[in-house]
């Protein structure tokens, strides 16, 4: 089994060199070599795991330089070749006995966060801190993958100690909620019985754990996008099409959208991006944005009004338009099962004192895959692990306390002996 060392060492190599979703060509190269070298039964990468059809959110000149990026610091390219231009693996291990799956899943992309060059910063003092000029794992996503590496060490170690199958998901493309959906999608962990996942620090301190977080939002990012036709706004302006009116007269039709009666519904635009030049009807228009429900049915709700508002105006001011969904994630309910286990387990650590209840609010893509597994009679959880931190997630100065790396790995490695033993 890893010791602490071994899982400080890992997670500092993979801080170093940080990678945006559908990017992480470099982190899952390593990722294979690190399953090779501790004696993985079986690695599907591309297609055997993700479903091109919903992919969200990839842009070719971000997959195009992750891949020059990788070769340059070593990725092999036998992996490349593998991944077919799709980042992430899925490990299985199998212990030649008959029994039932469990599928775990670990997120390996990071955020569009500079890394801080503060002195006190301990990635600047150990020497470790990030190559990449922009990019940054400030959400703690480096030690998810390092969690991953070490249990996957103690399955190949172990098998004496379990039955049936555990597959290990290397997911990319995380954040913005993007990567889930095609993995769900390839079908590649179907036979799952059992699944996992969790994050570390987020709102809980090290000797703490939230094994039954509550109140997973649905959400869907979406992008519109108009197109008219220039002409010179002074001496012939009724020639153009204008792209950014239609767009600025969505921006607040959007956040008119009712209230849906049943539950919560979040709305925001961030991003409107329009027009060429002073002087020109504006002919192109861009909106990013993003709505969440309660649930998947009011989550769809809110979809639907902005894909009515988006034809509409494009209709009113005779612009041709598009949609793109870049994310989605849905609610999900963890199964009692499967929380009292966690609790139980996290209370057998060491390093953990207390379990605390937190309703999130929020969003996040493994619920895609534990709802995938619960609709085909499977159980699911997705709970937080306690870590201290310096800073928010997603801000410069973020690192967290590097001993619950090893609460992590047993806490899995316990839940996977329990459910397999």
């Amino acid at each position: 089994m890893a010791n602490l060392t071994q899982l400080i060492q890992w997670r500092r190599e993979f801080h170093r060199f940080p990678e945006t979703g559908w990017s992480e060509f470099w982190t899952t190269s390593r990722i294979a070599d690190y399953l090779t070298e501790v004696g993985v039964d079986q690695l599907l990468f591309g297609k055997q795991i993700i479903n091109p059809e919903f992919v969200r959110g990839r842009n070719q000149k971000v997959v195009d330089k992750g891949i020059k990026n990788a070769l340059a610091h070593g990725a092999k390219q036998k992996w490349l070749d593998r991944m077919d231009g799709y980042t992430g693996c899925v490990a299985v291990f199998d212990s030649g006995k008959v029994g039932k799956t469990v599928a775990l899943r670990f997120d390996i992309d990071c955020v569009n966060v500079g890394e801080t060059n503060a002195e006190n910063h301990k990635p600047n003092q150990h020497g470790f801190a990030s190559i990449n000029d922009g990019f940054m794992h400030a959400c703690g996503h480096d030690g998810h993958i390092t969690i991953g590496l070490g249990t996957a060490l103690w399955l190949s170690q172990n098998k004496d100690k379990y039955t049936g199958k555990v597959k290990i998901v290397f997911q990319p493309a995380e954040e913005g909620v993007r990567g889930a959906a095609a993995i769900a999608a390839s079908g590649v962990i179907d036979d799952a019985d059992y699944f996992a996942s969790s994050h570390i620090s987020f709102c809980a301190f090290s000797g703490t754990v939230i094994p039954d977080l509550k109140n997973f939002l649905s959400t869907t990012k979406i992008d519109i996008r108009y197109r008219g036709k220039p002409a010179h706004a002074g001496a012939a302006p009724h020639l153009g099409r204008n792209a950014l009116l239609a767009a600025a007269h969505t921006v607040t039709q959007l956040h008119g959208i009712a209230r849906h009666g049943d539950g919560m519904t979040r709305i925001n635009v961030g991003v409107l991006n329009a027009g060429e030049g002073r002087n020109i009807v504006p002919s192109k228009a861009e909106i990013q944005l993003e709505v969440r429900g309660e649930n998947k049915e009011i989550n769809q709700y809110m979809v639907d009004h902005v894909m009515q508002i988006a034809k509409g105006i494009a209709i009113s001011f005779d612009v041709e338009y598009e949609t793109e969904i870049m994310g989605e994630a849905v609610d999900m309910l963890n199964d009692k099962e499967l929380v009292d286990l966690v609790s139980e387990i996290a209370l057998q650590q060491s390093q953990v004192n207390e379990i605390v209840d937190y309703a999130f609010n929020a969003s996040e893509d493994a619920t895609i895959l534990g709802r995938r597994v619960q609709d085909q009679g499977g159980k699911a959880i997705y709970f937080i692990l306690g870590a201290d931190r310096t800073a928010g997630h997603h801000e410069a100065e973020f690192d967290f306390d590097e001993n619950q790396l090893e609460t992590g790995v047993n806490m899995y490695t316990a839940l996977v002996e329990r459910l397999l033993g």
